[in-house]
């Protein structure tokens, strides 16, 4: 698309951060996983500039952020139109699992199409998440799953399988080909009931960025060395299922329970460790669940809680920095139109 006139109004646009309630790890077997947006969000602000492409006021280098650039050329003219100004604010934890870099692509491309002339309340979400999915896949050497890209993009609770579910509102297809090989999910939304609208999410950050590739190559080796182990991917399935019911029906208890069979099956896998145990024992006895959140070793967890300050204050002597949430936020918008 090729951008308008010269002083056009600066955009803002903006995406939430997203938590995996369950399913980590296991997705990459097949199996389903579930993340819910959460309120704090990533806004990007999007202007002219007379001094060519800039973030944050400094030159722009594609080399350091190839997820905008892989955006920039989707949907904006790069040769000979309009160079852009942009913007980045993050109320995220930075390298936490929290979904800063899908939240960023979201909200830019968002940004970009209102720009050139699509109206806010008409954005194509799906065409979003598949656009910011393929830079999150470009910006990882090809690697990426949709779960990230998908609910921040949608919000509120995301549901994505190797296959359709009865169980969630089917919303579309993703496919990518990784090493020569085809990877089909398929997205689905959560309706959340009212029920669910007290519920709280309480997220506690170690202070260490969560090593995803080394996690998933951790968790692969284990599987070849114990192929008997990929029972447990089985029963995170199975957990995520019966989490996708419970959320379903607003059962706070039932998902709670969810929660802590997940955190013990991704312990046995050896993904956590002692500073998310830690975090996760304080803030039990004042939830209805706790679990490590992406992909482990680090990054953050999470307690779904009716008693906020309580949970929080627990993890935080724990040794965490906190977040707190409501249970499924609104998706990328436009916030200045």
């Amino acid at each position: 698309m090729r951008p308008g006139p010269h002083a056009l109004p600066m955009v803002v646009a903006s995406a939430p951060g997203k938590c995996i309630l369950f399913g980590e790890h296991a997705v990459v077997y097949g199996q389903p996983a579930v993340a819910v947006a959460i309120d704090a969000r990533v806004r990007v602000s999007i202007g002219d500039t007379d001094t060519g492409w800039s973030i944050d006021g400094m030159t722009f280098d594609k080399k350091r952020h190839p997820h905008i650039d892989s955006i920039r050329k989707r949907l904006w003219t790069v040769d000979g139109g309009e160079p852009l100004s942009l913007q980045v604010k993050s109320e995220l934890f930075g390298s936490a699992g929290l979904g800063s870099s899908a939240a960023i692509c979201s909200a830019l491309a968002a940004g970009l199409l209102h720009r050139a002339g699509t109206d806010a309340g008409e954005l194509p979400l799906s065409g979003i998440a598949t656009t910011a999915h393929l830079a999150e896949a470009e910006a990882q050497g090809g690697r990426a799953s949709p779960v990230d890209t998908s609910t921040v993009t949608l919000g509120g609770a995301v549901l994505v399988s190797n296959r359709k579910e009865a169980m969630a509102n089917w919303q579309y297809t993703r496919d990518l080909r990784i090493n020569g090989q085809r990877r089909t999910w398929e997205v689905h939304r959560i309706e959340l009931p009212e029920s669910l609208d007290d519920a709280t999410l309480v997220i506690g950050f170690t202070g260490r960025p969560g090593p995803t590739g080394d996690m998933v190559a951790k968790v692969a080796k284990l599987l070849e060395r114990q192929p008997e182990r990929m029972q447990d991917i089985e029963r995170i399935g199975n957990v995520t299922r019966a989490g996708v019911t419970a959320l379903s029906l607003g059962s706070l208890d039932a998902i709670g329970i969810a929660m802590n069979e997940c955190h013990r099956l991704l312990q046995g896998l050896g993904v956590s460790d002692a500073d998310l145990d830690r975090m996760v024992e304080a803030a039990l006895p004042s939830s209805h669940g706790a679990k490590l959140t992406g992909a482990g070793g680090g990054g953050c967890m999470m307690a779904l809680t009716s008693e906020p300050r309580r949970t929080a204050e627990a993890i935080e002597i724990a040794g965490g920095r906190t977040l707190v949430s409501a249970l499924g936020a609104p998706g990328v918008r436009i916030e200045n139109d």
